[in-house]
């Protein structure tokens, strides 16, 4: 194949962003119990004090601390109430777990920890200033900064969302995306792979990575290498998502149609063909009218690492996507070498030796969907790295 020049990645992010940087992700507001993975549209504070009490956090009996053992028990804390109750040096109170602690209490003496006879309460030990109290606004203080505009949604974020009476949150929409399978060759995996067919691997990988990152899938479909059927159902595609991904064609080869089909419709904009990255050299970034129209390689492994390294890093960018800790250092178990001139995404494996973390690097082609699954991770080579080298710490970034 032959391009008349190769963006680096680093070029074709930058014409992607600018190319791009008028398109915008509408949002909407949701119930919390449909708000997981979804991402925040908003910065959320908290509207009380968590606890909202000084909370008792065992069964027991609160205290003011002294060196009296003996105390007169004057009363108990029933759960869900309020307690007007007060107590003196002299005094205990029966305290229940997450039960409200008395005024002038310093501290909750656990129920094994004393000896109750009647009224009358022996302490069998001391105890610390808060010991066994939660006080007020130990966790969260009013007005404090929870969670900021686009962190994803996790079980315990909305947890803490429900703790302080939110029930309504502003996310931003799901983006739709098309996906459009392209070649004579390729075969819904319902159908026999006989006679030189290929199963639509891409149509499933990719959908479940759009899925993952936070939007849906609104039509799919396969196209053979034919200009005419190609452009209907780009056209379709269009009508009915926001980012139209072409899987295939994208090449320079007699029936890659992907970026002759592009740039048919008029209020089209092609900013990327060909990129200095390995596997994925192949990769068409553009626009038609507001729509993003990527044109992704063929091969399994490619499309998938084209997909992360620029749909998904552009969303991230746009949403200010939160996702935590993504890579680890890792120690490169064998030398690799690398026989290209592009910046390649070496897929790993992980393993585990006596506390440290080893990457294996991963042979294979990028038409063999299996190392995928195989691997946990990628390293990334830069253009001017002749490869990894045995027992040097590497960043491996997660798939």
């Amino acid at each position: 194949m032959i391009f008349s020049k190769l963006d680096s990645i680093d070029q074709a992010k930058l014409k992607f962003e600018k190319g791009l940087e008028d398109f915008t992700i509408e949002t909407e507001e949701i119930n919390i119990i449909d708000g997981l993975d979804r991402i925040l549209a908003q910065d959320i504070k908290s509207n009380i004090d968590i606890p909202e009490f000084n909370r008792s956090t065992k069964d027991g009996y609160a205290v003011k601390r002294s060196n009296i053992k003996q105390r007169k028990i004057i009363g108990q804390v029933n759960m869900g109430e309020k307690t007007e109750l007060e107590i003196t040096t002299n005094q205990a109170i029966y305290v229940p777990t997450g039960g409200m602690v008395p005024k002038g209490s310093d501290g909750i003496i656990m129920i094994e920890d004393v000896h109750k006879k009647d009224n009358v309460l022996l302490l069998n030990k001391s105890i610390s200033f808060g010991e066994n109290i939660n006080f007020k606004g130990d966790e969260m203080k009013k007005g404090e900064l929870l969670f900021s505009k686009g962190r994803k949604l996790t079980p315990s974020d909305i947890g803490t969302l429900a703790s302080i009476g939110m029930s309504k949150i502003k996310v931003y929409k799901k983006l739709e995306f098309s996906i459009i399978s392209t070649g004579d060759e390729i075969v819904d995996i319902d159908c026999k792979a006989i006679n030189g067919k290929i199963r639509d691997v891409n149509k499933y990988s990719l959908s479940t990575e759009i899925e993952r990152i936070g939007g849906k899938v609104s039509s799919s479909e396969i196209v053979k290498d034919d200009f005419e059927l190609l452009r209907k159902a780009t056209k379709r595609a269009l009508e009915l998502s926001d980012i139209v991904l072409i899987s295939g064609g994208s090449s320079v080869g007699i029936k890659d149609y992907t970026l002759k089909v592009i740039e048919s419709f008029d209020n089209s904009k092609v900013f990327v063909h060909g990129v200095s990255i390995k596997p994925g050299k192949p990769t068409i970034i553009s626009k038609v009218g507001e729509k993003i129209v990527i044109g992704l390689p063929g091969h399994p492994t490619s499309s998938l690492i084209v997909f992360k390294v620029f749909i998904e890093s552009f969303l991230n960018e746009k949403l200010n996507i939160d996702y935590g800790v993504r890579k680890m250092k890792a120690i490169i178990k064998e030398n690799f070498e690398n026989h290209t001139s592009r910046e390649t995404y070496q897929l790993v494996s992980l393993e585990e030796n006596k506390g440290d973390f080893y990457a294996i690097p991963i042979k294979g082609t990028s038409g063999m969907i299996y190392t995928l699954s195989k691997s946990h991770g990628y390293v990334i080579i830069k253009s001017k790295e002749k490869g990894l080298k045995k027992g040097e710490k590497r960043d491996v970034f997660f798939l």
